[in-house]
Formats: C-alpha cells, sequence, structure tokens
C-alpha cells in the first residue's frame, strides 16, 4: 500500500493546521451564531422534505422512526463536541479521523461529507425554487442556480453575514411551522383516528421502522456544521459542546411536534403520496388557506439549509486539501474575508452545474449514507479519546457506531448501491495519487 503523504502540519487540541494558501479563519461566532447555523441546516433539511419518504417506509411508525434516529442523533452529536473541543479546527470529522483513527479513516468521513453534501446542496436549491417559483422547469433551474450563485457570494463576504441571515431565516421558517401546527389544530378535521390506533405504529415492520430512522437522519445532520466550522467559533472548549446539544434537542421537539399534527391532519398514507407533505397536512385539516405560509417557510428553510450547507462544505473542503487529499488551490483563505473562497467558488460552480442538470430532490438516502458513514467514524474516533478529553461516557460512543451501521443497512437499496459506489470510487482514487506520489522518478535517459 502507498505510505500516507506527510500533512501540512500536525492538528492539536491548541492549535490548527497550517494553510499553505493563507492564514487561518478568524474566530466570530459565540454560542447562540453556532446554534442558529446548526438549525438553519436541520430546519428545512428534514421538516419539508423527508415526511413523505419516510411515511411511505413505515406508516404511522415513522414517529417511532424519528425516535430512533434522534438517538442516535444524540450520540453522533456527543461525539462530534467532545471532538470538536479537542481540535478545534475546520474539518470535522475529517480532522477526528486523521488524528485519532488514521489518514484513510479521516479521507473516508471528508469524502463521504463533501460529495454527500454537495448533492444535499442541489436538493436544496431545487426545493427552494419548486416551492418559490411554481413555473415551467427551466424557470425553477434557473431560479436554483440563482440562489447557489447569491448564497456563496454572501459565504464569500465572512462567516458573520452568514450566521446574520441564518438567524433571519430560522426565525422566519419556525414561525411559519408554528402557524401551521396552529392551523391543523385549529382546523377541526384532525383527530386520532387517522394514527390507525397503537398496532399501527409497527405495519412497516422493523425493516420499515429502520428506514424511516435512516431516512429522518437526514433532518438532523445540521449539528455537523458547527463541528466543521470549529476554527471560526471563539472559545470552541466551551461554545461547540453547548451548541451541538442544544440544537440537536430544539430540533428534535421540532420534528416531533411537527411530525405528529401532520399525522393527526393526514394520516400516513396521504403523507406516504404527497411530494409536499405539510401542505397536503394543511389541506387535510381544513386549512388550506395556510399553504401559502407552508410554500414561503419551506422556501426559505430549504435557502437557511443551503446557506449553512456551503459554508459547511467548503470548510471541510478547506481541511481536506490543507493535507493534500483535494487540490492544494482550496487551503487559500481570503485575505480580507477569512474565509476558504477557493474551496466555496469551486463548490458553488459543482452544485450550479448540478441544480441546471440533475433532479436531485429524490437523494435523502443517498446523503443519509454518506452521513452515516460521517458519522460511524467521528463515534470510532471519539470511543478512542482518553479519559482526560472525554465529556461524556464511552458506550454512546459505541451506540453510535452500532446505530449508524444499522440505518446505512437498512437504507433503500438503490441509495445504498450509489453510495458504496461513490465511496469505491474516492477510495480508489486517492489511492491512486498515493500511489503516483510515492513512485520513484526514472532518470531522464
Amino acid at each position: 500500500m502507498p505510505s500516507e503523504p506527510r500533512p501540512g502540519g500536525a492538528v492539536g487540541p491548541s492549535g490548527t493546521a497550517p494553510s499553505p494558501g493563507g492564514g487561518g479563519l478568524a474566530r466570530r461566532l459565540g454560542t447562540g451564531d453556532a446554534v442558529v447555523i446548526g438549525l438553519g441546516s436541520m430546519i428545512g433539511a428534514g421538516v419539508f422534505a423527508a415526511f413523505g419518504p419516510a411515511a411511505r417506509a413505515a406508516g404511522t411508525g415513522l414517529l417511532v422512526g424519528l425516535v430512533i434516529a434522534a438517538v442516535i442523533a444524540y450520540c453522533n452529536a456527543v461525539a462530534s463536541a467532545q471532538l470538536a473541543a479537542a481540535y478545534p479546527t475546520s474539518g470535522g470529522t475529517y480532522i477526528y479521523g486523521r488524528e485519532r483513527l488514521g489518514h484513510w479513516w479521516g479521507f473516508t468521513a471528508g469524502w463521504g461529507f463533501v460529495v454527500g453534501k454537495t448533492a444535499s446542496c442541489a436538493a436544496m436549491a431545487l426545493t427552494f425554487a419548486s416551492y418559490a417559483v411554481p413555473g415551467p422547469w427551466w424557470a425553477q433551474r434557473a431560479v436554483a442556480v440563482a440562489a447557489v450563485v447569491c448564497l456563496a457570494a454572501l459565504n464569500y463576504r465572512g462567516v458573520t453575514r452568514t450566521a446574520l441571515l441564518t438567524r433571519v431565516l430560522v426565525a422566519t421558517s419556525l414561525t411559519a411551522l408554528a402557524v401551521v401546527v396552529a392551523g391543523i389544530a385549529a382546523g377541526g378535521h384532525a383527530g386520532t383516528a387517522r394514527l390507525g390506533g397503537w398496532s399501527s405504529l409497527g405495519s412497516g415492520g422493523v425493516y420499515g421502522v429502520l428506514q424511516a430512522a435512516g431516512l429522518l437522519f437526514f433532518a438532523f445532520a445540521g449539528y455537523a456544521r458547527i463541528a466543521t466550522m470549529g476554527e471560526e467559533v471563539r472559545d470552541p472548549r466551551r461554545t461547540i459542546p453547548r451548541a451541538i446539544p442544544l440544537a440537536l434537542f430544539i430540533a428534535v421537539a421540532v420534528y416531533l411536534v411537527v411530525g405528529v399534527a401532520a399525522l393527526l391532519a393526514a394520516g400516513p398514507d396521504r403523507l406516504a403520496a404527497s411530494t409536499a407533505p405539510l401542505v397536503t397536512a394543511v389541506d387535510a385539516a381544513g386549512t388550506g388557506g395556510l399553504a401559502p405560509v407552508v410554500r414561503v417557510g419551506a422556501a426559505l428553510a430549504a435557502l437557511g439549509a443551503l446557506l449553512a450547507l456551503i459554508a459547511g462544505i467548503g470548510r471541510t473542503a478547506l481541511a481536506m486539501a490543507r493535507h493534500r487529499d483535494l487540490p492544494g488551490r482550496l487551503a487559500a483563505v481570503h485575505p480580507r474575508y477569512q474565509v476558504p473562497h477557493h474551496a466555496e467558488i469551486a463548490v458553488a460552480v459543482v452544485v450550479s452545474a448540478l441544480a441546471a442538470t440533475v433532479d436531485l430532490r429524490g437523494v435523502i438516502g443517498f446523503s443519509s449514507f454518506g452521513v452515516l458513514v460521517y458519522y460511524t467514524v467521528a463515534n470510532a474516533s471519539a470511543f478512542t479519546q482518553p479519559a482526560a478529553d472525554r465529556r461524556w461516557p464511552r458506550p454512546l460512543n459505541l451506540l453510535g457506531v452500532v446505530g449508524c451501521l444499522v440505518l446505512v443497512a437498512t437504507l433503500p437499496w438503490p441509495s445504498v448501491a450509489a453510495g458504496v459506489l461513490m465511496f469505491a470510487v474516492g477510495l480508489l482514487g486517492r489511492w491512486l495519487i498515493l500511489r503516483r506520489r510515492t513512485e520513484p522518478r526514472r532518470p531522464a535517459g
């Protein structure tokens, strides 16, 4: 096997990896900003997208799947928080895997995050366009690309602007969801009869419930954005362990309330058949006049998720480029705005191309595959941390590893096949590059 390239510099608890293309990133984010950026990634990625596929997998049992997903997400969250406090630099589990398990494990996590979340960016852009522009497909594609370009430009100008806009989008989305839940409660057509009784919780079987959990896990992946921005958080040892669990708990509470309300209003069968489940829910509850509120909330939530996703992917790409797992130019940090501008431009170009050419609104399973592998590495990395760096008991890390692997195995088979192919391409590509770097050069004859 080819030997590993020497990284650009060790990453330790008290420092950050040096950047060949510029200096370090500015620490400007407080706990509130970090929580909001995490919520901006979670609110919208799931509430307006994941309940339909989850209902098809498990019916009313999606509520059980939601609880399972939340438990595994909590294990992942505390592992990420514990690691981020010890390694306060950009890159998230890509860095943690390298430091705790080895370079190949770190690359596996980073590759899964960058590729899977790039696809999620395109999906969020198209989701925003489909709600904001109920017109022809070409108009939706154009709006999706425009959204990517505008948000990438905002990220380019600095992370504090990203946090400010995300705060506005999250507040608007949560207000819209509150109106929807209140409307369903006041509509008079919602009722427990639509749930089908206690026996319906297991109507999808164990496999269906676990598949729903894997699909709904897509909704909880936003707290990774907090860890990947560890180099821009003030006092990361204190801020990140607070922000990640807090963002997750708020998101879980929102999803449970909205999920129960949608099931009471429309029932699992109508949700399963809908591409816009919350619009279907308010229609079924007799408050169809709230549909515009749902559409505005969905559009803004998707926009907030896209904004945070672009920021997170850019910083993971920055870390991978620092260690020569991606092209070195992506490691550049802008001298004025102190953001990884080359990485964010590259992400925007790729996402724009995908949004313009491919319909990725059905890639929830594909994204979940990459993210679950990412968190498997995170939990395994946290398991190896010494007692001095531990903040939560080690069994939570073991539960996280097992839970992530089980959910990966129960995802829809097309998602599993695409995920396996994605990782095979990345790992093989890295092996070939390492082999080429270590081959002795032949003397000129």
